[in-house]
């Protein structure tokens, strides 16, 4: 991928200002077509000129009333599933969460999501093997997940800033159920017990919770404190990933009150 210095960029922006064509403008400087006509509707844009145009609003920049309970999900599924890249310093941002084709519902929920969180922004899927990428674009990706910055999660502190933890606080339910969407999973467990000298299969079902961030590990074990669900350490497959577990009743009779399997 080609980057032009921003001195190049103003040079063309100033050529289409004076009256020049957008091919005209390409061939001068030997830069893509839609590279110039991108420059000069972000130029337009930027000045009023273009119709209809607005600059979407931000709960944290300009005050906009935000989705609180969507947000939290959403905020988990980021921690788990997704990410935010920009191409370059000219294109705008975009969050996207990696949802597997074997939970539509799942899906569905992280779009739902995605639209309350940012109602004046586009969001689409995009179709990946296996896998779906739900994708919205916005400037204001960095205000709503200062959690993102450079190498992998589980490399990095991730913790919340005061005002996320005061949503996750108002809205822990929603955000545990993002992380199990995300990085969890409902399962039957089964195991034998002798019951009158004759040996018989007893199954139950448990709640677990995957992660190779220790940070995140310790967002979800406060989380579930927080609402009386008590977990505990599991044994890991992998000596890198923690793994946490629900399995008393009580507490797995919540869980499902409040979350249950995927779908």
């Amino acid at each position: 991928m080609n980057f032009h210095r921003t001195e190049v960029r103003h040079r063309a922006v100033a050529r289409l200002r004076a009256g020049a064509k957008n091919a005209d403008v390409a061939r001068e400087f030997d830069i893509p077509l839609g590279t110039i006509s991108y420059w000069r509707h972000m130029d337009r844009a930027k000045r009023g000129e273009c119709p209809g145009a607005h600059d979407p609003k931000c709960p944290r920049c300009d005050g906009r009333e935000l989705d609180s309970a969507a947000y939290s999900y959403l905020l988990a599924l980021y921690l788990g599933d997704g990410h935010i890249i920009q191409y370059s310093a000219h294109r705008v941002p975009s969050l996207m969460i990696t949802c597997d084709d074997a939970w539509p519902g799942l899906m569905n929920a992280c779009e739902t999501a995605m639209r309350k969180v940012f109602p004046d922004n586009s969001v689409c899927r995009v179709r990946k093997t296996g896998c779906h990428n739900v994708k919205v674009y916005s400037k204001h990706l960095w205000c709503m997940f200062p959690q993102h910055g450079e190498g992998k999660k589980h490399e990095r502190s991730l913790v919340l800033e005061p005002w996320q933890q005061q949503i996750v606080d108002a809205h822990p339910w929603q955000f545990i159920r993002g992380l199990i969407h995300s990085d969890g999973c409902r399962i039957t467990n089964w195991t034998t017990r002798r019951v009158g000298g004759e040996r018989k299969r007893y199954e139950y079902p448990r709640y677990f919770f995957t992660n190779t961030s220790t940070d995140i590990i310790q967002l979800c074990t406060d989380t579930l404190d927080r609402v009386g669900v008590e977990w505990k350490p599991a044994r890991q497959k992998s000596r890198k990933a923690e793994n946490i577990s629900v399995a008393r009743k009580a507490s797995v009779a919540l869980m499902d009150q409040h979350i249950g399997p995927k779908y």
